[in-house]
C-alpha cells in the first residue's frame, strides 16, 4: 500500500515496522454531534485499518477524546451543564453514530482528562530540558529552542502566525517570549476544571495532551498519525516539537491527513455551526450509503456535500444490492483479475473513487455476462461482498 506523507509531500510505500501496527488519529472535542466531515476523517483511517488488517498484520488503533479545551468549556457554560456530562454523552453520541456507518471501534479511547498527570510530568521534563518556560502560572513552549519548528507544515513565519490566530492560539500574548510559542499549561478560570501543578492550578494545552496519549497509548515511533488536514498547523506541528524536545525521535513515521468537507463553500465545522449531521442523513439512507458517498470522494481532497450525491451514492447502492441478489457468478480467474483492479486502486494511496468505478464496471458486466467458463466458481454476491467490505460497506448493510 502507497500512501501519501505529509511530512515528505509525496505518495511512498507504507512499510510496517513489524507485525503490528500502531495508528493514531486526533479525536473529537465532544461539545456537539458527528458531522459528516468527523465521519470523511474516520471513514478514511478505518480503510486504512481495513486493508492492512487483510495483509495479516495487527493494527492497534488509538482516537483519542479532546475532553479538556477552552470549546467544551465555553459549551458547557452556555448550555448551563457540567462540562464532564456534556462530553460523555456526546462521546456515547458520536460512537453510536460512527458504529451506525460500520468504523470498526479504536483499540482505545484515551480521554484527555484522564491523564493529566503524565501531562504535567513530560511538561516538568521540557522546562527541565529550557525548551518550556513559566509565566505568571502559564507554561509555554519556546520554539526558538526548537529549530526544526515548521518542518512537517512548511510554512514561513508570517504563515504560521496569521494560522495560529485564526485557530485559537493567541499571538500577542503578552506572556510570550515569541509569537509562535504555544501554550502547555494555563490557570484554570472559575467554574473551570483544575490540577495542582508546580504552576499553577490549571489546565493543560490542547497540543500536550495529543503528544502525551500518542506516546502512552502506542510504541514510538507510530506507524502512522493523522486526522483532518487543519491540524498539521499548529496542532502537528507542535505536537512534533514537544516529543522531540524530550527525546522522543523520531516521533512518528508517516503523517496521514485528510481534507476538509464543505457545505455551501464554506468549511463544514462547529463553530461555524454549517454541520451536515451523520444522525440525520441515516434518517434518510442506508449506513452503506453514506460509505459510498464517503468513498466517491479522495481523502487528499477537499469536497462540498450536496443533496444530489446522496441520491447518487443510494443509487449506487440500490445497483449494487441488485447484482449481488442476481445470483451471478463469474470464473475464478475473472474475480481474480477484478479483485487486482480494485486492489490496484485502494493500494494506490487510496483511490476510492477509482475502486468504487472498478465496482461499477464490474456490476455491469455481472450484468451482461453469459454462463462463466473455465475451472472454478465464484459467485457475484461474495465477490462483491468482499470488495465492498473495505469501504465498510458489509453486505447485510446495503439494505440496512
Amino acid at each position: 500500500m502507497r500512501l501519501y506523507d505529509t511530512a515528505q509531500r509525496r505518495v511512498v510505500p507504507f512499510v510496517p515496522q513489524g507485525s503490528t501496527v500502531g495508528i493514531y488519529v486526533c479525536g473529537i472535542t465532544p461539545y456537539d454531534s458527528a458531522h459528516l466531515g468527523h465521519a470523511f476523517t474516520y471513514h478514511v483511517f478505518d480503510i486504512v485499518t481495513r486493508r492492512l488488517r487483510l495483509d495479516g498484520l495487527t493494527v492497534r488503533s488509538v482516537r483519542n477524546v479532546t475532553d479538556v479545551d477552552d470549546d467544551i468549556l465555553r459549551v458547557a457554560r452556555e448550555r448551563g451543564v457540567d462540562w464532564t456530562a456534556l462530553a460523555s454523552a456526546q462521546v456515547r453520541q458520536f460512537e453510536h453514530d460512527m458504529a451506525r456507518i460500520g468504523l470498526l471501534p479504536a483499540d482505545a479511547i484515551p480521554r484527555a482528562s484522564e491523564h493529566v498527570p503524565e501531562m504535567i510530568e513530560w511538561i516538568t521534563r521540557l522546562e527541565a530540558r529550557g525548551s518550556a518556560y513559566a509565566v505568571d502560572g502559564w507554561v509555554y513552549f519556546d520554539t526558538a529552542t526548537y529549530p526544526g519548528y515548521g518542518r512537517l507544515s512548511r510554512l514561513d513565519r508570517d504563515a504560521m502566525i496569521a494560522l495560529s490566530l485564526e485557530r485559537g492560539a493567541n499571538p500577542d500574548d503578552p506572556r510570550k517570549r515569541d509569537a509562535l510559542d504555544f501554550v502547555l499549561w494555563q490557570p484554570s478560570g472559575p467554574g473551570e476544571p483544575r490540577w495542582a501543578s508546580p504552576w499553577s492550578d490549571g489546565r493543560p494545552g490542547w497540543h500536550i495532551e495529543c503528544t502525551v496519549l500518542s506516546t502512552g497509548s502506542l510504541h514510538v515511533p507510530i506507524d502512522i498519525h493523522g486526522g483532518g488536514d487543519d491540524l498539521v498547523y499548529p496542532h502537528h506541528e507542535s505536537e512534533i516539537a514537544q516529543a522531540e524536545a524530550v527525546g522522543v525521535t523520531p516521533y512518528v513515521r508517516y503523517w496521514m491527513h485528510v481534507a476538509m468537507v464543505q457545505l455551501d463553500g464554506v468549511k463544514m465545522s462547529k463553530s461555524l455551526g454549517n454541520l451536515v449531521f451523520v444522525s440525520d442523513l441515516l434518517d434518510k439512507v442506508p449506513a452503506l450509503t453514506v460509505r459510498l458517498l464517503l468513498s466517491s470522494h479522495h481523502y487528499r481532497g477537499s469536497w462540498a456535500y450536496e443533496e444530489a450525491e446522496l441520491r447518487d451514492a443510494d443509487s449506487r447502492r440500490e445497483r449494487y444490492a441488485a447484482a449481488m441478489s442476481a445470483g451471478g457468478e463469474l470464473s475464478s480467474g475473472d474475480a481474480d483479475e477484478w479483485r487486482a483492479r480494485f486492489w490496484e486502486r485502494i493500494d494506490d494511496d487510496l483511490d476510492t473513487p477509482g475502486a468504487l468505478r472498478v465496482v461499477d464496471e464490474l456490476v455491469a458486466a455481472l450484468g451482461a455476462a453469459s454462463t462463466p467458463t473455465g475451472s472454478g466458481r465464484v459467485s457475484a454476491d461474495s465477490l462483491l461482498s468482499e470488495l465492498l467490505d473495505v469501504v465498510g460497506a458489509r453486505a447485510p448493510s446495503l439494505t440496512a
